[in-house]
């Protein structure tokens, strides 16, 4: 299993969602002028039908966000993002796509909290296939390179699937622990195993 789900998928992952991370707190920073005088428990801005792109140097594609709505809360310094779609693109590696019903983020980008359908999808790459990990809640803190829910979770791909209470992945150290009662199926040259 640790062939399987180890590999690069889980750093992959993280940085990704880290990436995300970052970026979206660049994005919905308010723009510089005179502030706003709306009330405190209400929105500041509202943006409908978000689409981003972030480039690299050379002027490829690195990230998409799209959104159907973003809106951010000056009082506690929050953004929502209803229908977040983030796909993360690397050379070398296979986009990674991030969606859920919606998603909060800290105004200082320490917490992103995808909810509702979270569906996480590595593109099919070379001799790996689609690999998908999917769960109802996904916290994401990118200073501490953790991936986290006390949901739970399913990872699955063309070969069989894994399932969990919840889970935790670290990118800095590669580990990925699935706890909580974890069951998996697996297909190999002598048919089906269970674990």
């Amino acid at each position: 299993m640790n062939e399987r789900f180890g590999g690069w998928f889980p750093l992959i992952l993280l940085a990704a969602l880290a990436a995300l991370t970052f970026w979206l707190d660049h994005v919905v920073q308010p723009p510089s002028g005179p502030a706003s005088q709306a009330p405190r428990d209400e929105p500041d801005y509202i943006v409908d039908g978000l689409s981003a792109v972030r480039m690299d140097r050379e002027g490829r594609v690195k990230h998409t966000l799209r959104a159907r709505k973003m809106t951010h809360f000056p009082e506690d310094d929050l953004t929502l993002l209803e229908a977040p779609n983030f796909v993360t693109y690397g050379e070398g590696h296979a986009p990674v796509t991030v969606t859920s019903k919606q998603a909060r983020m800290s105004g200082n980008g320490e917490n992103v909290f995808f909810e509702k359908d979270v569906r996480v999808v590595r593109a099919p790459d070379g001799s790996r296939g689609e690999l998908i990990l999917e769960t109802s809640f996904l916290h994401v803190i990118p200073e501490a390179n953790i991936v986290q829910t006390d949901k739970p979770v399913t990872i699955r791909d063309a070969t069989g699937f894994v399932t969990a209470s919840g889970l935790e992945l670290n990118s800095e150290t590669r580990v990925l622990k699935l706890e909580g009662r974890v069951k998996g199926t697996f297909v190999t040259g002598k048919g089906r195993s269970e674990r």
